[in-house]
């Protein structure tokens, strides 16, 4: 059903969620991690003004929607680092949910679809693989996350910013054990290459095979589009299975901008623009969304660019 519907239309998503509080509204967020302030009565608002932000957009130009939780780093190692227990994640994770829930609540009237995503992220650094797991591991270590997201009755899971494809592939294992349809996005190096040096092609078909194409599709995100464009193949199968991408709003690799103390939002114009592109080199192209220095400007440019 899920993928039936954005086959029919376009969705929209959100940008930069964390760039965007750190360097747009001033907020900390140790070890890069928003869903705290899931928690933080003064921050509340905060989010859910963030969000709103993004929906407008939707409501404007009369597009689907995909209200991506905040729960990035809500998984065990980086929940651990910040003093959550079991219990604390299980529990805030399906506080996320709940949270998105009541914002599709107060958009129903005005954007037709609206699907709830609980987003995970991988296990250690996006940028950098330091102890790479098993599929069987990864799938028993995702798992709590997926099963705090389907108890509480999100539409689909999204694996964001996966940098090898093992992890994804158990963690798209662990989805499909608890029935939950999931969404796999890669991220890319300045080559076009996953940071584990597989290519975009070898990993989306090693993870449909696995899987046997558990997927309802697959996305491209934390990248410029110039640094992936050029290696998408014309007329090759593997390319279709790509309906969505969020992208970066600079052209620098992982490394600058993981050392970068200010934030690069990039030329907003020129992004739109590349979105055009994109939408030729990639046929099923249908979700939109920003990453890494994207606010709602971006998402805007993006929308008068590829959605005209």
């Amino acid at each position: 059903m899920i993928l039936a519907d954005i086959k029919k239309t376009t969705f929209l998503t959100d940008g930069g969620l964390e760039t965007d509080l750190i360097f747009n509204k001033g907020i900390d967020l140790p070890h890069f991690a928003a869903f705290p302030l899931l928690e933080c009565p003064e921050h509340q608002q905060t989010l859910s003004a963030y969000y709103q932000e993004y929906m407008d957009i939707a409501k404007a130009h009369q597009t689907g929607y995909i209200l991506e939780s905040p729960t990035w780093r809500a998984n065990p190692d980086w929940g651990y680092k910040l003093g959550y227990s079991k219990a604390d994640l299980i529990r805030v994770n399906q506080l996320a949910i709940e949270q998105m829930n009541a914002l599709r609540d107060h958009y129903k009237s005005d954007i037709e679809t609206i699907f709830i995503s609980g987003q995970l992220g991988p296990r250690g650094d996006a940028y950098s693989i330091e102890e790479a797991m098993s599929t069987v591991e990864a799938q028993a270590y995702h798992n709590t996350q997926i099963k705090a997201f389907k108890e509480s009755g999100a539409d689909l899971v999204s694996a964001i910013t996966m940098n090898y494809s093992n992890e994804a592939i158990g963690l798209a294992k662990a989805a499909k054990d608890h029935n939950i349809p999931v969404v796999i996005s890669f991220t890319v190096e300045t080559d076009g290459h996953l940071p584990s040096g597989e290519s975009l092609k070898e990993a989306i078909n090693k993870a449909d095979k696995a899987t046997d194409n558990y997927p309802i599709y697959y996305m491209i995100n934390c990248a410029h589009p110039t640094h992936f464009m050029d290696k998408i193949e014309k007329d090759s199968d593997w390319k279709h299975r790509i309906h969505g991408v969020r992208t970066n709003a600079s052209c620098k690799s992982h490394e600058e901008l993981d050392q970068s103390t200010e934030l690069d939002a990039g030329d907003k114009e020129a992004l739109g623009a590349l979105h055009t592109q994109l939408k030729s080199h990639l046929p099923n192209l249908k979700v939109f969304g920003g990453c890494c220095g994207t606010d709602a400007s971006h998402i805007k440019s993006i929308c008068k660019h590829a959605l005209a």
